[in-house]
């Protein structure tokens, strides 16, 4: 991992967070519609900022938006979601920023909070929420638990058309989850519309799993594709190292790919390499997320 005595000796050589702030690279496609690619950042290591400051400096830092966590220590806590996510979005469209989706912890019909915040986030205009992954028992068959994932989904989907909000499921590296090897991700959402389920998809943990297959299973996912996760990694042996984006392992082909689709969609730059549990880092976190959304408008740019 990035320590914080290299990142702040990189951060010092940089040129200042105001000096080179400027909108997002990829606001308008040729034809000044939209934008093909609006940029939002993670939240999660912003979680000691107010909403006001932390849309301010988010804004100043050039991003579109924001992915917002609703969940246990996010930025919005679950059982608070009717009062505080208004507060928050009202923050962010003071400063021309929308919150692009919310993360949560909601997996089912069942988890206690789903319909306060999914009403909540749709009447706000929030068209799209992250949901909590689901893990592997390796003590039942695999086909049961996928056939249950289907079923479970299924309702989650039904209630997602009646309220006007998309559910995004993320591929996510590691043994235990469901969706990392992503043809199982494929099998569950099967007879799901991605516009109620779709695939937020990562190209990180789709290369740290997918090693140099993860091409196919790009393509064989990508008319699911609702949104892009965007960080970097590199291997320490066996261990995997997040780091600065365009540093790593992630191939740039991706971007090409993605490019030359016909994808248009929301990318969600996620920095992970400093410690978003330390408040006293904020200064470093927007610096590092700035000079990766440069590295990324450049990707997608081409």
């Amino acid at each position: 991992m990035c320590n914080r005595r290299d990142f702040l000796a990189r951060s010092l050589a940089a040129t200042s967070l105001a000096t080179i702030a400027t909108p997002s690279l990829i606001a308008q496609d040729d034809t000044g519609d939209a934008p093909r690619f609006p940029i939002c950042v993670f939240t999660k290591p912003l979680n000691s900022m107010s909403f006001d400051n932390m849309a301010l400096k988010l804004a100043e830092a050039g991003f579109d938006g924001v992915e917002a966590t609703v969940r246990k220590g996010g930025n919005v806590l679950p059982e608070n979601a009717a009062e505080k996510l208004p507060d928050m979005h009202r923050s962010m469209q003071a400063h021309n920023m929308e919150i692009t989706l919310i993360t949560t912890d909601i997996a089912s019909l069942d988890d206690p909070h789903c319909e306060t915040i999914l009403k909540t986030a749709a009447d706000l205009g929030i068209q799209r929420f992250r949901m909590r992954y689901g893990k592997y028992n390796r003590n039942q068959p695999i086909p049961l638990q996928l056939d249950r994932w289907k079923r479970q989904f299924a309702k989650l989907a039904e209630f997602c058309e009646k309220v006007g909000i998309q559910a995004l499921y993320q591929n996510h590296a590691g043994e235990q989850y469901m969706g990392a090897a992503i043809w199982d991700l494929d099998r569950v959402l099967g007879d799901i519309s991605p516009d109620h389920i779709g695939v937020v998809y990562d190209i990180r943990h789709a290369q740290v799993e997918g090693g140099m297959s993860w091409p196919v299973t790009w393509k064989m996912i990508q008319p699911r594709v609702r949104m892009l996760y965007v960080k970097d990694y590199r291997w320490d042996g066996n261990r995997v190292e997040n780091v600065p984006l365009g540093e790593g392992l992630v191939n740039p082909k991706f971007f090409e790919m993605v490019r030359t689709s016909d994808l248009r969609c929301p990318v969600s730059l996620h920095e992970e390499y400093l410690d978003h549990r330390d408040p006293d880092l904020v200064p470093q976190h927007l610096h590092a997320m700035q000079r990766d959304l440069k590295v990324l408008q450049n990707h997608l740019r081409g």
